[in-house]
């Protein structure tokens, strides 16, 4: 049950650091956002949602700056570049394509190559566009003149500017958005990398994992908090592809069916390291790098990720190199490169290497039959049972918040695939082979634990269904509603 929202707690002490292990130096505060929805962990969110998400990643050179548009049209941009070029290139790509407002800029960590184009940015959006919505900063601050002019810019503009920790929500309206990092305490005080804003964004079957430039520790954090919950179609290697990030334990919970590098070309510290690119190329990922590629976009439709790129390189992360360079703010129409499918992570149909698939290549619904018709009769499912008031505090007692459903035909249920969702569309999606024999029951607790044949766990971190009332809502792979049910407090 949601009693209430998040509070505001401003920020009242800065962390000055001297820097950051492989960034680059150069001479917000912030407190927790006020939500206007919450969004607790879940895998994906419903199958076949409305509209559309486009993820652009700007060809920016030694640096990251990604566009993400919702299906409604609100805006995320994530970092703005290196504090060289002083925000030139975002902010052209944002012309270019009639960007005239922010909702949500995100600053994964205040390293100069990251928030190179903030105050630029703001200035720009404040001034002559609809301006920015508000900016969700780790917390821990630069001792750089780019750092100082961000703040100066926030302040002049008076953009609202909140400190964003693991668990805390970030409204996009469409998108189910889990914020997995920073942690509280932060992991380790003398670096920016290791405590950077890490998003996991949700659309329909398809879904980004962003990890900024977290490294070692914070991945493995990741991994050992979250687990095969961090599988993504679409993972943006951390650190421009360094080597201290994107290591084989991440990279085995992901999954992912397509990787992003975002570096130069000429990357003055060797980026995409060698040893990552072989990485994803043991794995068998589609890599796609912004200074071969161009400028990136990726659009989900809810059920699959169209790969669009400037340029047709090769997508074999051991033949990168062999393209050449397209230069950071080269103007240009994207192409569509390839189409892989979402849910398990896994391309509809993985490039050759050093080649690419095409749209046309997207698994067919004949291939997806066994995952998508229930095994049995679907109006066979009941929901029996709602516990919304668990004993005690609701939050802190999670796996007594459940509900409980029923096979009351006389045939097994396959429900791999099938989404749980509540009012809110805060959704779980119910794993592969999970079946229900007749006459058994099946109940799903809000909180994380070991699934069984009798018991799933949702692995929220705060309650799902609304003490005063809410409404259960069931669908099948592809889209059928088989439950709403609402329910009074």
């Amino acid at each position: 049950m949601r009693d209430s929202w998040q509070s505001v707690l401003p920020l009242v002490a800065i962390v000055i650091l001297a820097g950051c292990s492989g960034g680059v130096t150069d001479g917000g505060v912030a407190g927790t956002p006020t939500p206007e929805q919450t969004t607790p962990p879940s895998t994906t969110t419903a199958a076949a949602p409305d509209g559309s998400v486009e993820m652009h990643f700007i060809n920016v050179g030694q640096s990251a700056s990604t566009l993400i548009v919702g299906p409604t049209g609100e805006t995320m941009l994530i970092d703005t570049g290196d504090f060289r070029t002083d925000g030139k290139y975002v902010l052209q790509y944002l012309r270019a394509h009639d960007v005239d407002r922010i909702d949500h800029l995100v600053v994964t960590h205040n390293d100069a190559d990251h928030i190179g184009g903030n105050a630029p940015l703001i200035e720009y959006m404040e001034t002559e566009a609809d301006g920015i919505g508000a900016i969700y900063d780790p917390g821990i601050a630069a001792n750089t003149q780019t750092y100082e002019r961000y703040l100066d810019a926030v302040e002049e503009h008076d953009v609202p500017l909140y400190e964003l920790r693991e668990g805390d929500q970030l409204p996009f309206e469409g998108v189910d958005t889990r914020v997995l990092g920073p942690p509280e305490p932060y992991l380790d005080a003398d670096t920016r990398n290791e405590n950077g804003i890490v998003l996991h964004l949700g659309f329909g079957r398809t879904s980004l994992l962003h990890t900024g430039d977290a490294e070692e520790k914070q991945e493995s954090y990741l991994v050992d908090t979250y687990g095969d919950s961090l599988a993504a179609t679409v993972f943006k290697t951390g650190h421009h592809g360094s080597d201290s990030s994107s290591r084989p334990e991440l990279l085995d919970a992901v999954d992912p069916a397509v990787a992003i590098v975002s570096s130069a070309y000429d990357s003055q510290y060797g980026h995409p390291h060698e040893a990552v690119l072989r990485r994803l190329a043991d794995r068998s990922i589609p890599t796609y790098w912004t200074a071969t590629h161009g400028t990136i976009v990726l659009e989900s439709d809810g059920s699959t990720v169209t790969v669009q790129t400037q340029a047709a390189a090769p997508s074999d992360p051991l033949s990168l190199r062999d393209a050449d360079e397209v230069k950071p703010g080269t103007s240009g129409a994207v192409e569509p490169r390839a189409t892989v499918a979402g849910s398990a992570g896994v391309p509809a149909q993985t490039a050759t290497r050093g080649q690419t698939s095409t749209p046309a290549q997207t698994a067919t619904a004949s291939q997806n039959e066994a995952v998508t018709d229930g095994g049995a009769d679907r109006d066979a499912l009941a929901l029996v049972d709602v516990n919304a008031d668990a004993a005690g505090s609701d939050g802190e007692n999670l796996n007594d918040e459940y509900v409980v459903f029923e096979n009351t035909g006389d045939a097994e249920l396959d429900l791999s695939g099938w989404t749980v969702a509540d009012a809110a569309d805060h959704v779980y999606t119910v794993p592969d082979g999970t079946t229900l024999a007749p006459g058994e029951e099946l109940t799903l607790h809000t909180g994380s634990g070991t699934d069984t044949a009798s018991d799933l766990y949702w692995g929220a971190d705060s309650p799902i269904w609304n003490n005063a009332g809410d409404t259960v809502i069931v669908r099948t792979p592809d889209g059928e509603v088989v439950i709403e049910e609402a329910y009074d407090g």
